[in-house]
């Protein structure tokens, strides 16, 4: 090992046993590796002074002369250039080299001001500490000068000011010793002092301290790298003129040549051992400690800059002895952290002519690198997968099939960055060899292209992956990295539409329904030019270029396909999944070329092809797409609008026509209409309701014979449902348009007229379906008449539309009645109830999963209904009740309905919420009796909901104080509106509502309580106050929960408990002195207080009988005592320190029995007399917190005292555990190690001296190393 220059000894790191400053104690070697350079051992070189500098432990070393004030101006100068981000940062540094060699120690204490301060440190550091005191000491004191008030320091502060400060402090410091690195760094003083420092600030609890230093020494041993790479190369530069000098003849060798050669390669090689030495003491002093700091910024400081020294000088530290620490470290707990282990890797895999030294350590970690790619954090994963891809492109071979595959799957991730980067990996493995072409023969098209057999593969493999509802996804994975391929939309036609060649194998019917929704898929990725539903945050702006090409694409698609279609609809025209992908193509075309382009005769081929799939088809999907087909080509601004408009016009006049002649038949025949006609009706009823849903079928009266067949199905009660269903969503399609037309302003009169009647008979018409045998046909009609009651509501004639008000419809009691029955009956179901998914398919989870989404909507369609006000607030309380029961399934449309009914009316909405509440205990009174046990499942459950229904009122409480007060009202009302089943002297029927009430007594503000508890009382008599059987418990348990908190500061019934976090710093707040003076102040009601607002009046008016007084029961005192417990659990007091228990505690503890005089007492008496016990405990209880208040405060004292040896008060500094555990602390990861001591070894040039032995593998499982390390098994 190469030592280093011994440092003086006033600036040695000290030795003692400071227990606030060393805190990394388990590294516990020779600190010379650690505080300072290691010294210099035998032969070892002077160092380079320049003529007239002095030493700095020399006799008279008066440095500083009186300056030190000046000094500290000059130090602002240059934490406020480095601050403002000043550009010509070379010149700062140059004029700083100017002072050193001026008087270096004026301008190291420069220097090391610097540093302090931009720790954010206000102390500064003065001549007189720089000369006559150690490292420790200097830290210590700016350890207590350092500003307590704010954690911030430069590295962490936000705002402009601070932005660029990180990157010009790493800035300064690269030029530092850049501009250094001929003649200062090497002489022995200003590199031994920079080190020194930087070491000791790394190793404080200060967190500014520490995270500045470690930054500040990894960019200084990343500037020495780059010094050490430049000295090799200078090296091996003389090294080789050395050589070739020496190889010439005598009589031409210059040997004075020799000699100066020879002299420059030692001053090199000497300078070289120099740069050696000091990184050994930053690395061994600062990173190995730092890199597994509890503050994960600091750990990916570590690993950044360790990433950089492997880029940078890969011959020295690109080996295991190095790579050990990222591998380890991609263990990290920090997102932050992993990230920067895999930023630094890739650095390393994008050079390929390292990828030799890295076999072992790919190897060993490549299993956690695989991991990586499902990281939580979404940026990891991203860069993991990146990762492989360069190793995959390094070699083949190390990533197993397995390993490929976890990475393939997430081309269907919706994250789309995950996505992208796995679609590149996809693409590099199977897509990267391609079928050389030959140099000057003619580029094969279609089905010979070269891309032929790469669609294929993308073919098998979407097919393989079995998410085939997830093309849109794989597509948009591949498109950046393979948007060429995935563009040749004239090789997918080929391999539709023409003959296979001779020895191909032709696509099966499965895949050529996949190449053609895949192709769909390229075709809307390149005409819209953004991610698919679900996957990226919105539309962005796009570039001038991205516009072109996307006309260019859209212009080429056009070419293509409208030549292409309409032979791939007739190949295809009978296959329903493959015609309804290929009609969607049309909706990206630019028409315009339909013109310019000459092809309208495949417009017109097109056009044919359509009407005869229409023909043909009854599937829903495929007549929808024929709908927006035709949807989309009629388009006015385009010439071949009357073209395609004729078409359409004769193809609906054909079904029209057809539909009423079928269907006068069919109602004539009546009961005797076979199979066949329905069937007929049916189908001609699907083609219309289809196209009616995007074009408008005004010029046809469809309402009329629509709602005579609606009639008839009421009347006989036999019509099949299909037409019942596709009848009733004609009819809503023909109000709509209606509709559509009027807002628009330009109708008559009548024609409003008609709409509101057959609105209203529409209304009416599908109430009276509601009650129909059929599931499907009852959902169709509620479904329908939810979305009229929403579109005619009150909320119409907003935005400008207050012509539309007399078609303002508000649905009757009796509809309101039957709406929410429906929800009942049909939504809140189990499962298995459902009959709409039986038919042997039970067990299938597809089919339930649809079931369950039927549901969910149409419990939307109704919510929505409560939230617009069309029906009754209260309406909701059958459905908030199902809220716990239901939470899987509707649980979070019943949470969002709350919030917006609260946000509407809170009042309201508190008294929907009790109204729930009060209908499941009446539920549960009618199930157990009036003499239920409190304990069940039902009231548990009740309780449960109230607790839930408490948490989404939030924590302001003055936003919901209204709302909380009349909920508290309404409850109590309930709870004494029934009388005793028992007779006189019994518990109200109702009385254990008040034990689910108090979960909402929380939520009270502090004068409410008492309003409440006035309110309360005056439904109490005098003989209530005073029993204490287990069926009056309710009543005082709700009692306590309002008088908790209400004679003090506290907001909720077990707010003391909150106070268990509250630091040992908060002992600096005096609490107020307890006095009866002040606790009778704090009794007394406030007169504003006692009101609690305009909700219910007459709460404040005197009760028929005087409010009974504060029981004295252990029941109410539990939460105070909670409070006292609690605090005084932060610090636990030994045994003998405990407080000895009340000797009147046991029977406190059992007030089952009141004792009561034997001497009867009048009425005043009574009061009298429990009035004196209230304030005799109280005393007592006062006096009692006192002395445990004393006492606690004693105790902490001596604790901190005692404890980390922190100063008193407010003198203690900003510290922090270092270390990642502060309790049973691992080892260190080194410790009794051989690699422990290891040195960075430069390595040889190539004809030099060869060093000691090669150094171990320490990935060996037969090396030192143990699996103890990080608690990660590393093999």
């Amino acid at each position: 090992m190469i030592a280093a220059p011994e440092i003086p000894p006033e600036f040695a790191y000290p030795q003692d046993t400071d227990t606030r400053f060393s805190s990394d104690t388990d590294f516990s070697e020779d600190l010379d590796g650690r505080g300072g350079i290691p010294a210099k051992g035998k032969g070892g070189k002077k160092g380079k002074k320049a003529a007239g500098e002095k030493g700095k432990g020399g006799k008279g070393a008066g440095r500083i002369n009186g300056h030190h004030q000046e000094n500290g101006m000059e130090n602002m100068m240059l934490f406020e250039v480095v601050k403002v981000g000043r550009s010509a940062m070379q010149s700062v540094v140059d004029e700083w080299i100017e002072s050193y060699k001026h008087d270096r120690d004026v301008a190291l204490l420069d220097l090391i001001n610097f540093f302090i301060q931009c720790s954010g440190c206000k102390g500064v550091v003065s001549g007189e500490m720089f000369r006559n005191m150690q490292n420790s000491e200097i830290i210590r004191r700016m350890t207590e000068e350092f500003d307590e008030d704010s954690g911030d320091y430069p590295l962490t502060i936000a705002g402009p000011q601070w932005k660029k400060f990180k990157t010009s402090f790493c800035e300064f410091i690269s030029v530092l010793v850049r501009q250094c690195q001929y003649s200062i760094i090497y002489d022995e003083y200003m590199m031994d002092t920079v080190i020194s420092l930087l070491t000791g600030l790394s190793d404080s609890q200060v967190r500014a301290f520490r995270h500045t230093s470690t930054l500040a020494a990894m960019k200084l041993m990343t500037a020495l790298v780059n010094v050490a790479l430049n000295l090799s190369i200078n090296m091996d530069n003389t090294q080789r003129q050395y050589d070739a000098e020496r190889n010439k003849m005598v009589a031409k060798r210059a040997n004075d040549r020799l000699e100066l050669l020879l002299q420059k390669r030692k001053e090199l090689q000497e300078n070289q051992d120099e740069i050696e030495n000091m990184m050994n003491a930053i690395f061994k002093g600062v990173f190995v400690h730092r890199y597994r700091d509890s503050i994960a910024e600091i750990r990916a400081i570590c690993i950044e800059e360790i990433g950089v020294w492997m880029k940078l000088y890969s011959d020295a530290f690109l080996n295991d002895s190095y790579l050990k620490y990222v591998g380890w470290t991609m263990h990290d707990k920090q997102g932050e952290v992993r990230l920067k282990c895999l930023t630094a890797l890739q650095g390393l895999y994008h050079n390929r002519e390292l990828n030799a030294r890295l076999e072992l350590f790919t190897s060993r970690f490549k299993d956690r690198i695989v991991s990586m790619t499902l990281d939580k954090e979404y940026d990891v994963a991203v860069q993991a997968i990146k990762l492989l891809t360069l190793v995959l492109n390094s070699t083949d071979e190390v990533l197993t099939p397995e390993d490929c595959e976890s990475v393939y799957h997430l081309v269907y991730s919706a994250h789309r960055p995950v996505a992208i980067a796995a679609g590149e990996f996809l693409y590099k493995k199977l897509f990267s060899q391609r079928e050389p072409e030959e140099e000057g023969a003619p580029k094969r098209r279609g089905r010979q292209s070269p891309n032929a057999n790469l669609i294929k593969t993308t073919v098998f493999f979407f097919l393989e992956s079995e998410l085939h509802e997830h093309a849109a996804y794989l597509v948009d994975s591949l498109w950046e990295c393979g948007a060429e391929l995935l563009k040749d939309w004239e090789c997918m036609i080929s391999l539709l539409l023409d003959d296979p060649m001779p020895g191909e194998e032709a696509l099966t019917d499965r895949q050529e329904t996949a190449l053609i929704e895949i192709m769909l898929c390229t075709v809307r990725q390149a005409a819209e030019c953004h991610p698919p539903v679900g996957r990226g945050t919105g539309k962005r702006v796009m570039t001038a270029k991205e516009k072109k090409t996307q006309l260019d694409d859209r212009t080429r698609i056009t070419e293509l396909f409208a030549v292409a279609l309409p032979p791939l609809l007739a190949k295809y025209a009978v296959d329903a999944e493959k015609v309804t992908n290929l009609l969607q193509l049309p909706q990206y075309f630019d028409l315009e070329i339909y013109t310019t382009g000459r092809l309208e005769k495949h417009l017109e081929a097109l056009l044919r092809q359509i009407k005869e799939i229409v023909e043909k088809h009854t599937d829903t999907e495929v007549l929808e797409s024929c709908s927006k087909t035709y949807h989309a080509l009629c388009n006015e601004e385009f010439t071949i609008f009357n073209r395609v408009d004729i078409a359409r016009s004769q193809l609906l006049d054909e079904l029209v026509d057809k539909f009423s002649r079928l269907l006068e038949d069919f109602l004539q025949e009546g009961e005797d209409a076979d199979e066949d006609d329905a069937y007929q009706v049916l189908s001609t009823l699907k083609r219309i309701t289809a196209f009616h849903n995007a074009h408008d079928l005004s010029g046809w009266d469809l309402f009329t014979s629509n709602f005579k067949l609606l009639n008839t199905g009421i009347e006989n009660g036999d019509m099949p449902e299909q037409i019942v269903i596709h009848s009733l969503q004609c009819t809503h399609y023909v109000i709509l348009w209606q509709l559509a037309k009027l807002s628009e302003g330009s109708s008559r009169k009548d024609d409003m007229v008609n709409l509101r009647k057959q609105m209203r008979a529409f209304c009416m018409m599908c109430q009276r379906y509601l009650t129909n045998v059929n599931t499907a046909v009852k959902e169709q009609a509620f479904t329908i008449l939810c979305d009229l009651l929403l579109i005619f509501s009150h909320q119409m004639v907003s935005g400008g539309r207050e012509h539309l008000e007399p078609l303002v419809y508000s649905p009757e009691d009796s509809l309101q009645s039957e709406l929410l029955s429906f929800i009942l009956n049909h939504v809140f179901i189990d499962q298995d109830d459902d009959t709409n998914s039986t038919d042997g398919q039970q067990d299938d989870e597809a089919v339930k999963i649809e079931a369950l989404h039927k549901r969910r909507n149409l419990l939307a369609a109704y919510c929505k209904l409560i939230i617009y006000c069309v029906v009754e607030m209260r309406t909701g309380a059958d459905i908030f009740k199902q809220y716990m029961r239901y939470y899987n399934d509707y649980g979070d449309i019943i949470k969002e309905t709350m919030s917006k009914t609260r946000q509407i009316d809170k009042i309201q909405c508190a008294k929907t919420l009790i109204l729930s509440l009060q209908q499941l205990f009446n539920e549960m009174l009618s199930e157990l009796g009036h003499g239920f046990d409190r304990s069940s499942s039902s009231f548990c459950g009740i309780k449960e909901l109230a607790r839930r229904f408490s948490l989404t009122f939030g924590l302001d409480q003055v936003k919901t104080r209204d709302a909380i007060a009349m909920l508290h009202k309404d409850g109590i009302e309930f709870a004494f509106k029934e009388p005793s089943p028992q007779g006189e002297g019994g518990p109200p029927l109702n009385l254990a509502f008040l034990d689910i009430l108090s979960e909402f007594s929380s939520k009270l503000m502090r004068q409410d309580k008492r309003t409440v508890h006035m309110y309360l009382e005056r439904f109490m008599t005098f003989q209530m106050a005073l029993q204490r059987e287990d069926c009056w418990l309710p009543l005082i348990s709700y009692r306590n929960s309002l008088q908790a908190g209400g004679d003090d500061d506290t907001m909720s019934v077990m707010s003391g408990y909150s106070s268990r976090g509250s630091s040992v710093r908060s002992k600096k707040a005096k609490p107020p002195a307890v006095t009866a003076g002040t606790s009778a102040v704090k009794r007394k009601l406030p007169e504003e207080e006692s009101s609690s607002g305009e909700v219910w009046q007459q709460s404040i008016q005197t009760p028929v009988m005087m409010p009974s007084p504060h029981l004295t029961s252990t029941a109410m005192r539990d939460p105070k005592r909670g409070r006292d417990d609690s605090f005084m659990g932060v610090y636990a007091l030994p045994h003998e320190q405990q407080p000895p228990p009340h000797p009147h505690a046991h029977q406190q503890h059992h007030p089952q029995t009141p004792q009561h005089h034997q001497t009867p007492m009048d009425y005043n008496s009574q009061v009298t007399w429990m009035l004196a016990q209230r304030q005799q405990e109280e005393a007592r209880q006062q006096q009692e917190r006192a002395m445990n208040y004393v006492k606690l405060r004693t105790n902490l004292q001596h604790a901190i005292r005692r404890g980390t040896g922190l100063m008193e008060e407010d003198e203690e500094p900003i510290v922090e555990d270092v270390m990642m555990s502060s309790e049973g602390r691992m080892d260190d990861l080194n410790e009794g190690m051989d690699f422990d001591t290891m040195d960075i070894d430069l390595p040889p040039s190539k004809n030099r001296r060869e060093r000691s032995e090669l150094k171990p593998d320490y990935f060996d499982p037969a090396s030192i190393m143990d699996e103890s390390v990080l608690g990660v098994s590393m093999f």
